[in-house]
């Protein structure tokens, strides 16, 4: 080490003498010991490279203490700070996978908020004092507001899937000897779906042991298609909501009426996956038809599985209605307990759920549903009430209401474009990547879209409650710009 590298590094102090600084024990009182060391050790590490990177080049670096304190602090604000935050959405995306889905409903949080830190009857049978079943606390309101039979609940629709091939298409039925391996799923060739995450359809059937037999072709499948496939080595005929995706033009898809009724003429089982899944009608609401689980399975499904978090309007879950003795045998798979939920799910779930008694009512209730059903009127007054205000703290700044589309998101409603209204932002200074930045570096962070070098935020998921947030993070992204 030359003899000026080994001066520069000299200078800068030692962790032992920064602890007794009276600033970094305000912070050892403020947050912890290990916390504070680690920044100490950080803020060191980065200025010594700093250091000799300038060396290199010429410049000098200060490494007195207050610079050493300075980045300590910084990075000890990223330690302590949680990661994961309220952001506001802007995008429009009402269900944005990426932004958590589906906003949970007042009485849903109340009733997290009353439990979380307590505790609660999960698995306790309050009437005989003994142990019970957790799922027991959302079935009756299932089967009620679907028809079925019986009803569970696991921790997503893909485990639900899974669940249900492996319980009834993994190996031969009881007492059978001459099948080998999995037995056959039957599914339309248009419907082998990939959706987020690396879901793909045929792989799920991979990992559950059962057969995948796809018919028909990409844009039309009937039920002949299906009779024709049918084998000894046949377990299930099943239908698949294709989510993020719509085949259209010369298309024909088989309805679950059908499948229905061509599995039990063979003793088999029909299973619709309907993805999303509603639990009324969304065309009373004036939003696109998507498969009712209550209609599936009085069209004849013995199974039915959907999403807790998309078009329900409730936390990430996946729910199966239907036949009493295969909801039986999926609870009694092994695997039952790996995909299970906590309380916390439980206790948004059953209050969602309690929404739907009415389903107009819970339009107004569950904001999923209301986000997706608001009108365009609406949209407009409130895109003036932030135009104006965004206009008031930024006058040098051009703002615009306009016309849009937005959509469902996460999979529900596909391709369905949603009339919106949204506030275009033209910036003066032409860096929309800069403030865009800016803004999602926020707290709390703001996401908006950026369409033709324009940044919009769509009123469809930015409440009134919001505007204060959103107007000051756009503020102080110009003022860091330099704007004013």
């Amino acid at each position: 080490m030359t003899p000026r590298r080994r001066e520069l590094l000299q200078k800068l102090p030692a962790v032992g003498a920064l602890l007794e600084h009276d600033r970094v024990r305000r912070w050892i009182e403020e947050t912890s010991r290990p916390a504070v060391v680690s920044a100490l050790q950080g803020a060191i590490d980065e200025l010594r490279r700093s250091a000799l990177g300038g060396l290199a080049e010429g410049a000098e670096t200060d490494l007195g203490t207050d610079a050493v304190l300075e980045a300590a602090h910084r990075l000890l604000r990223l330690q302590v700070a949680p990661s994961l935050v309220r952001v506001v959405n802007a995008t429009g995306i009402v269900l944005h996978t990426g932004l958590g889905r589906a906003r949970l409903c007042p009485a849903a949080m109340a009733a997290m908020a009353e439990a979380a830190g307590a505790y609660c009857n999960l698995e306790y049978d309050l009437v005989t004092g003994r142990r019970g079943k957790r799922q027991r606390h959302v079935t009756d309101l299932l089967c009620r507001l679907t028809g079925a039979e019986a009803a569970t609940v696991v921790n997503n629709n893909a485990a639900a899937t899974l669940l249900i091939l492996s319980t009834l298409a993994a190996g031969p039925l009881t007492g059978e000897t001459s099948v080998k391996g999995g037995r056959e799923v039957i599914v339309s060739r248009g419907q082998l779906i990939e959706i987020g995450g690396s879901y793909r359809l045929p792989e799920i059937m991979k990992a559950s042991g059962a057969i995948l037999r796809e018919v028909g072709t990409t844009n039309r499948t009937r039920i002949g298609d299906y009779a024709a496939a049918i084998t000894d080595q046949t377990a299930v005929l099943m239908r698949v909501h294709t989510s993020n995706y719509r085949i259209v033009g010369f298309t024909e898809q088989t309805p679950i009426t059908q499948i229905a009724a061509l599995a039990h003429r063979f003793g088999l089982i029909a299973v619709d996956d309907l993805g999303s899944g509603a639990l009324f009608d969304l065309t009373e609401v004036g939003l696109p038809h998507e498969p009712v689980v209550g209609e599936s399975l009085a069209a004849g499904a013995d199974l039915v599985c959907f999403s807790g978090d998309k078009l329900l309007g409730g936390p990430q879950c996946g729910l199966l209605c239907g036949r009493k003795d295969l909801i039986e045998q999926i609870e009694a798979h092994p695997l039952m307990r790996t995909y299970r939920v906590g309380k916390l799910t439980l206790l948004a779930l059953e209050a969602t759920l309690r929404q739907y008694d009415d389903p107009h009512r819970a339009v107004q209730t569950v904001p999923g549903l209301g986000m997706l059903a608001v009108g365009s009127g609406v949209l407009a007054e409130r895109a003036e009430a932030l135009e104006q205000r965004l206009s008031a703290a930024l006058p040098d700044e051009s703002f615009l209401v306009c016309s849009d589309v937005s959509y469902a998101g996460g999979g529900a409603l596909p391709a369905e474009a949603l009339e919106t209204v949204v506030v275009q932002w033209r910036p003066s200074s032409g860096a929309v990547d800069a403030l865009t930045s800016a803004m999602r570096s926020a707290s709390p962070p703001v996401i908006a879209r950026v369409q033709d070098q324009a940044i919009l935020f769509d009123l469809r998921t930015v409440q009134e409650e919001e505007f204060d947030d959103l107007v000051a993070v756009a503020a102080a992204a110009v003022k860091g710009q330099g704007g004013r």
